[in-house]
């Protein structure tokens, strides 16, 4: 994916550093993951945050286009967890619940754990987009355009 040249400089590294972590979890290589976690974790973490957030919330929206069942959660979960156990070290479960709430809307703010790391964000997608077979540039692209979108309108 090349990202488009009207995007700023700061959300063109996050796609690339989120498409090559994407590309390296699907075939498992620990290397590459590290080095594109890394230069996510360079990047601006609420930047970072907000369009895997996005990507998240939209894989699941139209993975189960009728609504999203507390099951649905715990399944895209414990998919996304069984995927990353087989090879990823530093699995941090916990770190995978606070993606999904957050994602949705639902973390505890409150709390005094750390934001969760890009990673586990990264994880997560890349199953949702073996689940739902698609490439990961098309949601990159949307969620950036759906946060362009949001910060252009005005509220009421």
């Amino acid at each position: 994916m090349i990202p488009t040249p009207e995007w700023p400089p700061t959300v063109r590294a996050i796609a690339r550093a989120t498409e090559d972590a994407i590309g390296s979890a699907r075939v498992k290589a620990k290397v590459a993951f590290a080095d594109a976690v890394e230069k996510l974790s360079s990047e601006d973490h609420a930047q970072v945050g907000a369009i895997h957030a996005e990507m998240v919330r939209s894989l699941l929206e139209e993975l189960h286009p009728d609504g999203l069942t507390g099951e649905d959660v715990q399944d895209a979960l414990s998919s996304a967890v069984r995927s990353a156990v087989e090879w990823y070290p530093d699995l941090d479960v916990q770190g995978f619940v606070e993606v999904l709430t957050g994602a949705l809307g639902v973390a505890d703010t409150e709390g005094n754990r750390p934001s969760p790391r890009a990673e586990h964000a990264v994880l997560i997608i890349a199953d949702l987009l073996v689940r739902r077979n698609a490439a990961a540039d098309v949601y990159i692209r949307r969620a950036v355009a759906e946060i362009q979108r949001a910060q252009t309108m005005e509220m009421p």
